[in-house]
């Protein structure tokens, strides 16, 4: 939703990506070579998975797996890659080598527990999980000992755990400002979200229910990076980008990108950043009630110099009194496509 509301410039790198994937073999086997051998090339990968919020190609690149592709892909001893998957016996594993085992086209069939990109308190360890874990181990003890990955999966367990420890804090940090009557601004004047309302953009469905959230029971709001107050936008980075680092990295053996590449050094300074803007909030909310001062948000939350482009807007101008849930052409449009585990 956050990327979807916003004008087609700003989305044009999404949208390239979101709309070929599942669609077009061509976006991995390239339409006017149309060969296998390029397919199983690495970098095939890096045009759509990379950047802040599916950190897949950085993670892997400067990985160790990643620096021995690197330096020996030119190698056919090494790197065969006339070879079927099936077939194939590099000296590291490639993108394709692990997510497309055998030449299996699910990609998350071979990838360890996913929970939205690493962005949920999930229990990694638990047993629905099970299968999905002891196939990424199968996996990696083509190479390995079945101990050392489970070691691994250990380590990115604790690293998630970590994580998602820093994202609830700082989450909470926001929550209890909004819940004080201190949000500024406050969805109530804020432009109309991209459903055409106005709930609070971390209010996650049934998590954050009350009067205080805004919204009906259960909805969620716009997890959004635009059009937010700064601690709001704050919690969308901590979790949407440096949570997603965390995971990314310990996944392909990037421990920089776990850490310093603002990874878990990173969730650290945003919950200081938070915890900041939330007291400096509170700060003025007491000098304005002592001073008599009444803050009115500027007209800049609710008509910004593109906002009216947004589908929040549009919605309200065209269908008053509907949301785009009104609008839905069948039940279930929005949900999010998950691959299953097997076919």
């Amino acid at each position: 939703a956050w990327s979807i509301e916003r004008p087609p410039g700003d989305t044009a790198g999404c949208t390239f990506c979101h709309t070929s994937s599942e669609e077009r073999c061509s976006t991995c086997h390239q339409r006017h070579q149309f060969n296998p051998v390029v397919a199983r090339k690495s970098e095939q990968c890096k045009a759509c998975h990379w950047g802040k919020d599916h950190r897949d190609w950085e993670a892997y690149d400067i990985s160790i797996h990643g620096v021995v592709y690197q330096t020996n892909k030119w190698d056919p001893t090494q790197f065969d890659l006339t070879k079927k998957l099936s077939d194939a016996d590099y000296v590291g594993p490639t993108c394709q080598y692990c997510h497309l085992r055998g030449g299996h086209h699910n990609v998350q069939r071979l990838s360890t527990v996913y929970t939205s990109m690493g962005m949920s308190n999930a229990d990694r360890g638990a047993l629905l999980w099970k299968e999905k874990r002891d196939t990424w181990v199968s996996v990696c003890d083509d190479c390995h000992s079945p101990r050392f990955a489970r070691e691994n999966l250990q380590a990115m367990d604790e690293a998630c755990k970590d994580a998602g420890l820093k994202y609830t804090e700082t989450f909470k940090v926001a929550e209890n400002l909004q819940l004080d009557g201190m949000g500024e601004p406050m969805p109530k004047d804020l432009h109309p979200d991209w459903v055409g309302e106005h709930v609070w953009s971390l209010k996650i469905g049934a998590y954050h229910d009350g009067p205080g959230y805004g919204g009906a029971q259960g909805q969620s709001g716009e997890f959004r990076m635009s059009n937010c107050s700064d601690i709001e936008r704050i919690c969308f980075e901590s979790v949407g980008y440096w949570m997603t680092y965390i995971f990314k990295g310990m996944a392909h053996g990037s421990w920089n990108d776990a850490t310093y590449c603002d990874g878990s050094f990173g969730m650290d300074r945003w919950l200081v950043k938070a915890k900041v803007a939330s007291e400096q909030a509170r700060r003025f909310t007491a000098l304005e009630k002592k001073a008599g001062i009444n803050w009115v948000p500027s007209e800049f939350w609710r008509k910004g110099d593109w906002l009216n482009e947004l589908s929040g807007a549009k919605i309200v101008k065209e269908f008053p009194g509907k949301t785009i849930f009104d609008l839905c052409p069948e039940p279930g449009w929005l949900d999010t496509h998950h691959a299953p585990a097997e076919e």
